[in-house]
């Protein structure tokens, strides 16, 4: 899900959706936690966006919102990463720019449903020990039951299925263009959601 907080649609200069922004990232960016990361040789501007990422456990079609979360087996911490400049220029959408190999990590660990309140959890992003993302699932503009409902209207997910759920504000896109740094070789990032654990991984 794309532009899927308040505050980070401001910081962007974006209007806020009036419906789920979907984009598909394919299965070849699934990455393990802790797995170092190759960045792109095509692309100068990587960037990070820790998520809370829905994983689903049983097949939904045309699900209500009431009973949406019961087709869900768990969360997990992600980071769905971007290379901002594919994203935005090549093609006119967003895939190339988001699924390149290893660009979805996520874990270590999956979380049963009834253990946690998705739609209320701490969550952040650390670059080489600065915190760059500080926020809570509490800003989502559509919370976790709109967003398999949605998705289920127009897709079949199955067990199994992943949703990365979008990011909130501190993306480097976000900062005025003379403070942007993109990822490098070299950086560390740590991304984590209160009572989901902790995904680290370096990039190369």
């Amino acid at each position: 899900i794309g532009l899927n907080y308040h505050a980070h649609a401001k910081e962007t200069n974006s209007e806020v959706p009036a419906n789920p922004m979907l984009f598909i990232k394919s299965s070849n960016s699934l990455h393990d936690p802790g797995k170092p990361i190759v960045l792109p040789r095509l692309s100068p501007q990587v960037d990070y966006e820790g998520e809370l990422v829905i994983v689903m456990g049983k097949t939904a079609s045309r699900v209500s919102e009431a009973d949406a979360l019961s087709y869900v087996a768990g969360y997990a911490t992600g980071n769905d990463f971007p290379a901002r400049d594919l994203q935005n220029g090549r093609g006119g959408q967003w895939m190339v720019g988001k699924a390149i190999d290893g660009f979805a990590p996520l874990g270590p660990y999956l979380v049963t449903a009834e253990q946690v309140d998705p739609d209320n959890l701490a969550i952040e992003c650390r670059v080489n020990g600065e915190t760059r993302q500080s926020s809570r699932t509490s800003d989502l503009i559509f919370g976790t039951r709109t967003m398999v409902s949605y998705i289920s209207d127009y897709f079949t997910l199955k067990p199994g299925d992943v949703i990365y759920t979008g990011t909130p504000q501190g993306v480097i896109q976000g900062m005025p263009t003379a403070k942007r740094a993109w990822l490098k070789p070299g950086d560390k990032l740590a991304c984590s959601l209160e009572s989901l654990g902790e995904l680290t991984f370096d990039l190369v």
